[in-house]
């Protein structure tokens, strides 16, 4: 059974996020999307509550699974018993980093290996960052995120 990790700070997850996860499960038999904890990040969310929108979001996705993990996430996947990592690119720019990531996580275990998926062209331009932004001033982030999503957002840009 090939298990696949998909992981991120989905801080908040976006239709973007959402695209490279159902095409993840679509290749693998298992994808797992992993909410990585970073107490140095300032989220808007707090991780419970990326991982209950990421379930929300992800709950007609019958062989995806939503957790999340502290540490090294070589270390997260050995204890899942996941082969692959997956990661999302955007552009170009997201390669660099990417690949340094890919490769160090390859020396840490030579038995991952990282899937990298282009993001349809739709989602391209589209980050958490920029959701945030465009939920700060009130505008409509409809076409950005899941209705669930939506709902938060403005209930946490209300607070």
């Amino acid at each position: 059974m090939a298990i696949a990790v998909c992981s991120g700070s989905f801080d908040p997850v976006t239709y973007g996020h959402l695209d490279i996860i159902s095409r993840g499960a679509n290749v693998f038999d298992k994808v797992i999307v992993a909410v990585l904890i970073n107490s140095k990040k300032n989220s808007l969310f707090s991780v419970e509550e990326r991982v209950e929108l990421l379930r929300q979001a992800t709950a007609d996705m019958k062989n995806v699974e939503v957790d999340s993990f502290d540490g090294l996430l070589i270390d997260y996947m050995n204890k899942k018993g996941a082969q692959v990592i997956i990661r999302g690119l955007r552009a170009v720019s997201d390669f660099e980093y990417e690949m340094q990531v890919a490769s160090i996580n390859k020396k840490l275990d030579e038995n991952i290996e990282t899937f990298f998926m282009m993001t349809n062209n739709q989602y391209s331009y589209l980050s958490s960052s920029i959701v945030k932004e465009v939920a700060k001033y009130k505008a409509s982030v409809a076409d950005l995120v899941p209705p669930v999503v939506e709902e938060a957002l403005k209930r946490k840009m209300a607070e």
